[in-house]
This record gives C-alpha cells, sequence and structure tokens, in this order.
C-alpha cells in the first residue's frame, strides 16, 4: 500500500477497465450419421467445402439429414460442430495393398585396377520392353586414388555418374557407411524392368570394336588384367527387377508376403471405390504414377481427381513412405489416409523402413566384370538365376519401391446407424455427448432427420443440464394436419408418447421441400435445419435476442414448398391454448417463413420466446468466461467492485443493443453475507428486464364524421 511522507501532489492508477469477454453465437452442434470421417468427436467444420471434405457427401441412404443439414446451416455460419454417429465394433476402414518391387541395382566398385587406370561403363534400362535411352549412356570414370593400403574410386564414381545419369531412368547413389562402393539403380520397379551393365577398359570398345593389336574380341569386356594379355570375352550383365507382392492374385515372387497397405483414416463406405449409376466414380484411391529414380510420386484420389500428391523415397530420411503419409497419430500428412507396411500379413512386423531392411536378407548375387581390376556386383537375381523359396538373397531393399498403377480402396463399413448410436454414452462421450463441452461453445444443437423422441429428449435432457445451446426439434415426416402436429408436440401420437416441456428446446413444423444439389432433385428437409440456419442469420444482420423470425429475418430463401400448407386459424392452434408449435408459412406473394418463436415451455414467463433464451445462454456463457479470473481471489469489497466493473459494460452494451429494457447489479455486503463468505462463496444478483418482441401488431382504425384530426 503507498504511503505519503511529504507534502505534495501524487498520482495513482486504478485500473477500472476490465471488460468481458467475446463470444460467437452463432456456434452450431449437429449430430448424425456420415459415410467416412471421425466418429463420436466433435468436429469444427467452418465451410460447406470443409464438411463435404470430412464427412462425405450427403446421400439419402444415409439415416437422418445430418449432412445436409450442415451444408444448409454453413451458408450462414462458419462454426460448426459436427458428430459422426457409429458403432466402432461393426465400422471398418477402406483399405487397399500397394504393389511393392525391387528396382534392378548393381554394387559399382573400381577395384584395383580402377585405381590406376579409367574404366568405361556402358548402361541401358529396358522397361516392359522398351528402351529408356535411344542409346545406351556411356561414361568415362576416371583413375581413382588411394587411400591407404585400400583402393578407393568412389570420389570418381559420384562425380561422373552421379552428375551425369538422367534421373528419368537411372539414378547413382553413394553408400555413406562404404567409402568403397557406389549403387546404379533402374528408377523402375518390378521383374519387367532390366538394367544392362558393360564395363570396358578401352574406350575404342564401347562402341564394339575391337582393339588395335588385341585379339580380335568384339564385346570388349574382360574378366582379367588386360595387361596380362588374356582377354576372353564375357557377356554383359542384367540386373532383373521383382515383383514383391500383387494385389490381383498374381503369382508372388518371392513367396514372402510384403507391401505397403493405404488405408482410410476413419471407417465407412465414403472410402470405398466404385462406380455410380451415372458412370461417375466414387470414394477413394491411390496412384502411383512411374518415375526414374528412387522418387515415386504417389497422389490420393478422390471421386477420379488428385485431391493430395506426395513424393516419396525409399532412399532419402524423411521421405519414406510412412514419412510422407503419415507421421504419427497427431500428425497425419494425408487428410484422407494412412500408410504402413505388411510384412507377412502382419502389419506388426513391418512398420518402417528399418525393419523393411532388417526382413531382407542383404546378401548379394556377385557377379563380377574385369575380374579383380573393376567388379560389379548385381545387387538383384540376374536372368535365369532359379528362386530360392523365400530366400530374398540378391534384394537390396533401399532400392524397392511402389509398382505403378491405381490401388482402389476397398472394404469400408460405416457400422450400425440407430438410435442409440445418436444418443451415446455419458461416461464415453459418444454420439450427442460428444457435445458435452463448454469449450465448444455451442449455442444451437440438433439432429437433423431424427424424430426418435428418445433421441430428441437426450437432446433437450444435454441441452438443460449443460445450459448451454438451444435444441431444435422438429415432428416426423410425413404429417398431414396441424393437429398430427399438434398432437405430436402434446405427447399424444404414435411416434410420441411424452409431451416436450422445455425452455432449451423450440419445435418448428412442417418440413419444408429444397432442390438438392447433389442429388439433383427436390426433397423435403427437416425444418429444425433451417431454422437453425435463420437463428445464425439474424446473428449476422441483428442480435442473438432478435426473433429469428418474420419478413425480415425468418424469410426461407432456398424452400419452395411446405409440406402441409398452414392459414390464421392452424397458426392459432399452434401458438395458443398451450400449444408451442412453431409455423413454417408460406406467405402469398411473400414466400416461404418462420412465423413463430416460442419455446416448448408450458407456463407463460419470459423464457417462453427463443430470443428470451437466447439472450440468456449468450449472458450465461460471457459472464463465466469473464468472471472466471476471480475465483480463488479475496471475497471482500475490492473483488465485489471489480465484478460489478466486468459484468456492468456487458449488461450496458446489450442494453444498448436492443437486447434489454433495464437491468440492476448488485454485488455488495447484503448479496455477500457473512454467512456466506464464511462458506467461501460470493454472490452477485443480477435484476435483467429483457425486451420483449412485437409478435401481435395491432391498428386500430377509427372512422369519424370530423376532421381527422384527433
Amino acid at each position: 500500500m503507498a504511503s505519503f511522507v511529504s507534502p505534495g501532489v501524487y498520482v495513482i492508477e486504478k485500473d477500472l477497465s476490465d471488460y468481458p469477454v467475446a463470444l460467437n453465437p452463432s456456434v452450431v452442434g449437429l449430430v448424425g450419421f456420415a459415410n467416412q470421417g471421425p466418429i463420436n468427436k466433435a468436429t469444427l467444420v467452418t465451410s460447406q467445402q470443409g464438411l463435404l471434405t470430412t464427412f462425405g457427401n450427403p446421400s439419402e441412404s444415409i439415416t437422418g439429414q445430418a449432412l445436409e443439414g450442415g451444408t444448409e446451416i454453413l451458408e450462414t455460419t462458419n462454426s460448426m460442430y459436427f458428430v459422426r454417429c457409429s458403432d466402432s465394433a461393426t465400422a471398418k476402414d477402406a483399405s487397399s495393398t500397394v504393389q511393392m518391387g525391387s528396382c534392378p541395382a548393381f554394387a559399382l566398385s573400381a577395384g584395383s585396377y580402377g585405381v590406376d587406370h579409367p574404366l568405361y561403363l556402358s548402361i541401358q534400362v529396358n522397361v516392359d520392353g522398351t528402351n529408356v535411352y535411344s542409346t545406351p549412356k556411356k561414361f568415362n570414370i576416371p583413375a581413382g586414388t588411394s587411400t591407404g593400403t585400400s583402393p578407393s574410386q568412389a570420389a570418381a564414381l559420384k562425380s561422373v555418374i552421379g552428375g551425369s545419369l538422367d534421373g528419368a531412368g537411372v539414378g547413382y547413389y553413394f553408400d555413406s557407411t562404404d567409402t568403397t562402393t557406389g549403387w546404379v539403380a533402374a528408377g523402375y520397379a518390378g521383374s519387367s524392368v532390366v538394367l544392362t551393365a558393360s564395363a570396358y577398359y578401352n574406350a575404342d570398345r564401347v562402341g564394339g570394336g575391337a582393339v588395335a593389336g588385341g585379339d580380335g574380341d568384339t564385346a570388349g569386356l574382360f574378366e582379367v588384367d588386360p595387361s596380362g594379355g588374356n582377354a576372353a570375352a564375357a557377356s554383359s550383365i542384367d540386373a532383373t527387377g521383382i515383383h514383391i507382392v500383387s494385389t490381383g492374385g498374381t503369382t508372388l515372387y518371392p513367396t514372402t508376403t510384403f507391401g505397403y497397405s493405404v488405408q482410410s483414416l476413419y471407417p465407412g463406405i465414403g472410402y470405398n471405390e466404385g462406380t455410380n449409376t451415372d458412370g461417375t466414380t466414387s470414394g477413394f484411391s491411390t496412384q502411383v504414377l512411374k518415375t526414374g529414380g528412387i522418387n515415386t510420386n504417389v497422389s490420393i484420389n478422390k471421386e477420379g481427381a488428385a485431391e493430395e500428391s506426395f513424393r516419396m523415397s525409399l532412399v532419402a530420411s524423411g521421405s519414406f513412405a510412412e514419412d510422407q503419409l503419415n507421421t504419427g497419430s497427431t500428425d497425419l500428412k494425408s487428410q484422407y489416409v494412412k500408410g504402413y507396411f505388411t510384412y507377412q500379413g502382419s502389419d506388426a512386423g513391418v512398420t518402417a523402413l528399418t525393419n523393411f531392411q532388417d526382413q531382407l536378407s542383404s546378401n548379394f548375387v556377385g557377379a563380377r566384370i574385369n575380374g579383380g581390376n573393376g567388379t560389379l556386383y548385381v545387387g538383384t537375381r540376374p536372368v535365369g538365376q532359379a528362386a530360392g523359396g523365400d530366400d530374398l538373397s540378391g534384394i537390396n531393399p533401399r532400392f524397392c519401391k511402389f509398382i505403378e498403377g491405381t490401388y482402389t480402396l476397398a472394404g469400408g463399413a460405416n457400422g450400425t446407424e440407430e438410435d442409440t448410436q445418436l444418443i451415446g454414452t455419458v461416461a464415453e462421450k459418444t454420439g450427442l455427448y460428444a457435445l458435452d463441452d463448454d469449450t465448444l461453445n455451442i449455442s444451437m444443437g440438433a439432429v437433423p432427420g431424427i424424430a426418435t423422441q428418445t433421441v430428441q429428449n437426450a437432446l433437450v435432457s444435454l441441452a438443460e443440464t449443460s445450459q448451454n445451446f438451444l435444441a431444435v426439434v422438429s415432428p416426423p415426416e410425413g404429417l398431414n394436419s396441424v393437429q398430427q402436429a399438434i398432437d405430436w408436440s402434446n405427447g399424444q401420437s404414435d411416434e410420441r408418447t411424452a409431451a416436450l416441456a422445455s425452455n432449451y428446446a423450440a419445435i418448428y413444423w412442417p418440413w419444408v421441400k429444397t432442390f438438392d444439389v447433389i442429388a439433383q432433385k427436390d426433397r423435403y428437409y427437416d425444418p429444425c435445419i433451417f431454422a437453425i440456419r435463420q437463428m445464425a442469420y439474424t446473428d449476422d444482420i441483428g442480435e442473438p435476442w432478435f426473433a429469428p423470425a418474420g419478413v425480415v429475418r425468418g424469410r426461407l430463401t432456398k424452400p419452395t414448398e411446405v409440406e402441409v400448407s398452414v392459414n390464421q386459424g392452424d397458426r392459432d392452434s399452434m401458438y395458443s391454448g398451450g400449444n408451442i408449435v412453431n409455423p413454417i408459412v408460406n406467405f402469398p406473394q411473400q414466400g416461404i417463413m418462420i412465423f413463430g418463436q416460442r419455446t416448448a415451455q408450458r407456463t407463460p414467463t419470459a423464457l417462453d420466446r427463443v430470443n428470451v433464451r437466447r439472450l440468456l445462454i449468450i449472458i450465461r456463457k460471457t459472464l463465466l468466461a469473464s468472471t472466471r479470473r476471480f475465483v480463488f481471489e479475496p471475497n471482500d469489497a475490492i473483488t465485489w467492485e471489480k465484478i460489478v466493473n466486468v459484468v456492468n459494460p456487458l449488461l450496458d452494451d446489450i442494453l444498448r443493443r436492443r437486447g434489454l429494457v433495464d437491468y440492476k447489479i448488485v454485488c455488495d455486503e447484503t448479496t455477500n453475507t457473512p454467512v456466506r463468505v464464511d462458506r467461501n462463496e460470493l454472490w452477485c444478483k443480477i435484476l435483467l428486464k429483457p425486451t420483449k418482441t412485437a409478435e401481435i401488431v395491432v391498428f386500430e382504425l377509427n372512422l369519424t364524421n370530423q376532421s381527422a384530426t384527433l
């Protein structure tokens, strides 16, 4: 505390500028079924495209209208939490196995001869019977250097071949763990690929011609040091790629099953590849594009078009398939699929490239060219060599890659679509209870297209206990009279045997016809969709405590027809005598609009109106967010004053914005009695007089034979 000793003028700062936290009043929570996407998780979506990308397109085969409702509501708000419900026991991921194959490769070591003399190398790659190069690639490898007593020509090999080979056909890779050896590999995997290599000690032999003074051989290949006078011819070396796994019933070589599984991130038939009745493609597929070098271009296709593209490598760390598609459960690089290695039918055997290498033998079949002078080791099974059963000898795992092709995802299943899945459980926060989270800030909630009593009652009960949102519900489709809708709301129908009675719920009827742009036809939509849509629209053009009804804020621009026509007498019945159904009316010349804003409260109080209930939801949430910091503060007059300084601007702002007529805040010793203070309780009493809506407008017409002046 400040102390003053000498005379003077002192200035003390006291911050009374606390202000309430601003909250978005238009956050919507929808619960329903979908063909794909996270299950039993409140997932934030901010756009129509985001909703459809994550959860798939709406379909009449899906129970309810959650996706249809979401696409409509997201035209008036950019904040929606969507909960996809399913039975995890019956839901399945769609998947496919991408074929793996080895690229033909050979280890290149110059040997003692190449240290002191240049070598000449000729390379050709044949893919599916077609040569990659019109003429073989030819290279002059200069003499290397000696490191101690060990010959090394690695630098020369890397300099010439690494910088000159066509990356679309063949690549050179230097193994840092072996300072004497480099690798030459064709960038194409599978048994239809042959890498041919020929080595020469004389440039004249590269073209197949004879060396002057030689023995007349034309092959230009030598098994022994030519300086010894023996120039016996040798054939070129062919390294052949191998198919490691196949998905189409093709005979495997070797018989050991090894491959890469691509699996949907979440269960659902939306990932299944198929053909629609109109000939278009549905679902997902993995497409591997043929590329040279060790890199492979992989795309994830949706509806036949590429949604994501990845450049993968089984050589460079950080570019492996599993690094590109998914790096962990919280860091997925693909928003559609995950991938992992499979080995012998189990995904547990191989989970990363390290394991992959461990499963394959590193014993290479050797074939020498130029004898001890320059040796080429073939890294895959040479042509004609018998397969050794499960023996993977001769396969260098670093040069295995995906086989070109399109691999469709199949086998996905949504799981059961039942009311119990929509309701979920409180303990596990599944179904609609996934919305039971204060941090979501949901203000409106619905289960569109579902009129089951148990589901709607669970939603209303959650709204009441959480006090966070207004539950918007509707009678089922197919009612053919106003009385049937009234009977339903009063619990006097086969579909509903108990009356709805809550100021945290609102009922709208009838259903409205709207053009379904995805199905390309007219369909009847649950009116709760458009009720929430107009509430969000009201927040946008007005205030959340304005009535979401009438010509200004209740006009439905997209529906073209109502299921049942409602006249003035019908509206009187729906809106009076304890009845609580908000009518949707088709007015000639004015269009279809919501023409009621009753909550499902049966007793006449201020909370029997939607605008007042939404006002109190906003005030409660703002108070909680703005005053939480006062918990554990001293319970004294200073804290009481600070609380008033926070609450007063909030209510004053709402008053100025026509939500309140008047208010009063009391937070002092009268509300915080010694007994309450001893119980560690701080009480603040707030008196609110909400602004009522003008639902009945009366014009009194007076006829007079006198002057019009009254």
